[in-house]
C-alpha cells in the first residue's frame, strides 16, 4: 500500500518562545521523511512501530470528537496487518519525527479532515493546528501543533502567535557561503523533561522579564530580518540571540556542548541556538562563512539546510 510521504521540519526561529506568543518560522526538510505501510512487520524497527501505533490507537479513542474524529475500526483492522511509520526522522532531534507520524494518521484515518487542496483559511488552519496539537500531547506531554501542521502542509510556517498562523514563502536559496546548518550532538533528547525546566523557570519573575523583554524580541526580529531579507540584521540578531540563550537556557545545552556555543559568538564564526526543545538531539547554526564553520566544528557533523 503506498500512500504520501511526510517530511521533517526545522523550527528556524520560536523554540519556546512561541509558548509565550513570539513570532516563529518553521520550515519543511524533506532530506527527512517517513510515511505509514499496511503490511506485515518484517523488521524490528517496524515492529517497534506497530507497537507504538497501536497503544497511540488507544490514546486517539479519548479524544474529543468535537476536535478530531477517527475511523477506529479503519485503523484498528489495518494495526492487526502490521500498520508501521517507516521513517528515516531520528527520533529526539527536535526535527519533528512524532509531528510526521502525526500528520500521517491524521491524513489517512480522520474524519472529515481539512485537505491541503482546500482553501486554507486562518479557522481551518487554527482547527488542523488544535487537532495535531491534542494527538501530538500523546507523545510530548504538551504540543503546540505547529510540527504536525507543517509536516502535513509541506509548506514554510509563519507563527504570528499562538492563535494566528500562516503558510508563507521564504527567500530563495543563494550559492553564497552564509548558510543555516544543523549539528549533531550524538544524541538523542527528550522533550518533556526539557519544557517542564522552562515551565519551572516561566515562576521565577526575572527569568519572565529575560524572556519577554530579551528572548522574544530577539526571535521576532530574527523572523523579520529572515523574510525580509535584512542579512545584515539576522545575524546581528541571532548573536545576540544566541549569547540570550547560551546565558539563559544552560539545561537545554549539554555541558560539553557550551564551550562550543561560546566559541561561535567569541569567532563570529557561527551562531548556534536550539532546533526544538534541546537536550540533545540536533543544534542549529547560522553562518556567514560555512568553511569557516566547518573548520572550526571539524571534530562534528554538519548538515547544511539552507544557503543564502
Amino acid at each position: 500500500m503506498k500512500g504520501p510521504l511526510f517530511y521533517a521540519k526545522i523550527l528556524l526561529f520560536g523554540e519556546y518562545g512561541i509558548i509565550k506568543d513570539s513570532k516563529g518560522l518553521s520550515i519543511p526538510y524533506n532530506h527527512f521523511k517517513g510515511g505509514l505501510k499496511s503490511f506485515q512487520c518484517d523488521t524490528e524497527d517496524a515492529e517497534i512501530s506497530n507497537n507504538e501505533i497501536k497503544k497511540f490507537a488507544v490514546y486517539l479513542k479519548t479524544l474529543d470528537s468535537n476536535v478530531v474524529q477517527f475511523d477506529h475500526e479503519r485503523l484498528e483492522a489495518d494495526i492487526l496487518k502490521g500498520l508501521h511509520f517507516d521513517s528515516s526522522i531520528p527520533q529526539g532531534y527536535g526535527v519533528g519525527s512524532s509531528g510526521a507520524l502525526v500528520a500521517a494518521i491524521y491524513d489517512r484515518y480522520a474524519k472529515d479532515k481539512i485537505t491541503v487542496l482546500e482553501n486554507l483559511t486562518r479557522d481551518k488552519l487554527m482547527t488542523l493546528k488544535k487537532a495535531f496539537a491534542t494527538m501530538e500531547s500523546y507523545f510530548h506531554g504538551n504540543s503546540s501543533g505547529l510540527d504536525p501542521l507543517n509536516s502535513y502542509l509541506s509548506l514554510p510556517i509563519l507563527i504570528h502567535s499562538k492563535t494566528h498562523v500562516t503558510p508563507t514563502g521564504i527567500p530563495n536559496q543563494g550559492q553564497g557561503k552564509r548558510a543555516v546548518f544543523l549539528l549533531d550532538s550524538g544524541y538523542s533528547g527528550e522533550t518533556a523533561p526539557m519544557v517542564k525546566i522552562f515551565l519551572d523557570n516561566m515562576k521565577e519573575t526575572a527569568f519572565q522579564q529575560m524572556l519577554q523583554n530579551k528572548f522574544i524580541k530577539l526571535t521576532d526580529a530574527c523572523v523579520d530580518d529572515f523574510l525580509s531579507g535584512n542579512i545584515k540584521g539576522l545575524f546581528k540578531n541571532t548573536k545576540a540571540l544566541s549569547r540570550v540563550v547560551l546565558g539563559h537556557f544552560k539545561p537545554m545545552i549539554p555541558l560539553k556542548f557550551h564551550q562550543l556555543w561560546k566559541q561561535g559568538i567569541d569567532t563570529n564564526g557561527y551562531y548556534l541556538k536550539l532546533c526544538g526543545s534541546g537536550g540533545g538531539g540536533y543544534f542549529l547554526g547560522f553562518t556567514e562563512d560555512i568553511d569557516k564553520a566547518k573548520t572550526l566544528l571539524k571534530d562534528y557533523k554538519l548538515e547544511v539546510v539552507y544557503h543564502f
